[in-house]
């Protein structure tokens, strides 16, 4: 039950844009996604700010990191954070991904990490990012959340016979490196056995996957929060974090949050003026996504859809989709470089068009759901959870690649662990143990992006 009167739902604004706009706004409502129409009526919360308040620890931002970051400090620590989001609870990436949890964290490879680090700190890499997993299944797995899990692995879907051979290498590496027991799926039995994808060449399966309705995770993590005995409080953005005498006052438009340490888990959707320390540290990259109406039963024999697994593709703009536990089908990829070019068309046109070429028989179905979002894109590719100051208890948690559906849980738990002053395994690890890099031409950043996806795409597309 609100505790407060909530604050007017304002209207969603598709053309928001992170570089260009100060703040995401003041209680906006939802994107227009499938999983905010199929949740079901979002859980109560402890309204807008209202008056100043003092509190152990405040955690800006309410997606998947910010609610998990205030479970454990509850459930672990008996510390009952306040988490202060600018909008709807969950309004950024957390209910507008794609609802893929896969062993993965950022958007390097395996083999990119020996390169980088070395394989003793890619072996200890696995075994954190593997662990995160076993995180966010024992969360799933709790009784206040109900997210629709469809586990039994993921799907790399060759789109090309030089991906296949890339995969396979990677494979053999996860294999014999890691002990992750990753297999070839040849052409023949993926379409046998899993999807019968037009652009398909053969595969990788990997065992650790999973497939959630995000905003019902989402919710379910805003349940159990409140029930540790969070707070959280929507409608609330923060527009200054000021330090002194060895406390953080957060500025909101209802009052000012004094707190002794600071959590931050704003994602791609960080405001600009929030903190210097995070200045310039993400790339915001949109991502589309689209739900059709449900399958036939002859629309399904005609896809071949045996598996409900997560898939993605080899493409560098890859496309993720899977089948939804109603027979629907979901597919993302990347989109505009721009908020104000979010809504035009030609990128709604390129997810049908792809879904068309994967699976013919789907030409002229019907689209029932379109939306974007922002992925918080670091620099080197890898994530943060990082203490950017050893004297100021001011932490972050972001920069996942837009794979951080289930590493975010344990992201959560490791901010938690250092708010709280405890150490743990692997904390030296590079995620933990240095900031999030700048960018030396960050103010040029989208005229590079623009060059790099044209370059993408001619090498993706290239038979």
């Amino acid at each position: 039950m609100n505790m407060h009167p909530a604050a007017p739902i304002a209207a969603y604004d598709p053309h928001y844009d992170p570089l260009v706009s100060d703040s995401p706004g003041r209680n906006r409502d939802y994107a227009p996604t499938y999983w905010i129409a199929s949740a079901g009526t979002p859980p109560g919360s402890d309204g807008p700010i209202v008056h100043d308040m003092d509190t152990d620890v405040a955690i800006v931002g309410s997606g998947y990191t910010g609610l998990a970051c205030a479970i454990f400090l509850a459930r672990e620590f008996g510390i009952k954070a306040t988490v202060l989001e600018a909008n709807r609870v969950a309004w950024g990436c957390s209910t507008r991904n794609g609802g893929q949890a896969q062993n993965a964290s950022g958007r390097l490879s395996r083999s990119q990490w020996i390169e980088r680090w070395g394989l003793d700190t890619a072996r200890r890499m696995h075994a954190e990012i593997t662990d995160g997993f076993e995180t966010f299944e024992d969360l799933v797995r709790s009784s206040p959340i109900d997210c629709e899990p469809q586990r039994g692995g993921h799907l790399y879907i060759a789109h090309r016979r030089r991906s296949l051979e890339r995969i396979a290498a990677e494979s053999k590496i996860l294999n014999d490196v890691f002990g992750y027991s990753s297999r070839v799926v040849p052409l023949a039995e993926l379409r046998r056995e899993f999807v019968d994808e037009a652009e398909a060449v053969g595969a990788v399966h990997e065992p650790l996957g999973t497939g959630v309705h995000p905003a019902k995770l989402a919710f379910g993590y805003q349940r159990m929060a409140r029930d540790l005995g969070a707070r959280v409080h929507p409608g609330s953005p923060v527009q200054q974090i000021e330090q002194r005498n060895g406390a953080f006052f957060l500025r909101t438009p209802g009052g000012t949050v004094k707190a002794r340490a600071v959590g931050i888990a704003t994602g791609a959707y960080t405001s600009l003026g929030l903190t210097p320390v995070l200045h310039g540290r993400c790339m915001p990259i949109l991502s589309n996504s689209l739900v059709t109406r449900p399958l036939t039963t002859a629309e399904l024999g005609a896809t071949g859809f045996r598996t409900t697994q997560v898939i993605t593709d080899t493409r560098t703009l890859r496309f993720y989709y899977r089948l939804l536990p109603d027979n629907r089908v979901q597919i993302g990829s990347r989109s505009a470089i721009t908020g104000a070019d979010a809504s035009h068309d030609r990128h709604f046109r390129l997810l049908v068009d792809g879904l068309h070429r994967k699976f013919p028989a789907l030409q002229g179905i019907e689209i029932d759901y379109s939306w974007w979002g922002w992925v918080d894109v670091s620099h080197d590719m890898m994530p943060r959870i990082f203490r950017p100051d050893p004297k100021q208890n001011l932490f972050y948690a972001l920069g996942y690649g837009g794979n951080g559906v289930s590493y975010s849980a344990q992201a959560g738990r490791r901010m938690a662990q250092m708010i709280a002053g405890q150490a743990f395994r692997g904390q030296d690890l590079p995620i933990f143990n240095s900031p999030l890099p700048g960018h030396p031409f960050a103010p040029f950043r989208r005229i590079g992006q623009r060059m790099l996806y044209r370059w993408y795409h001619l090498r993706d597309e290239a038979a």
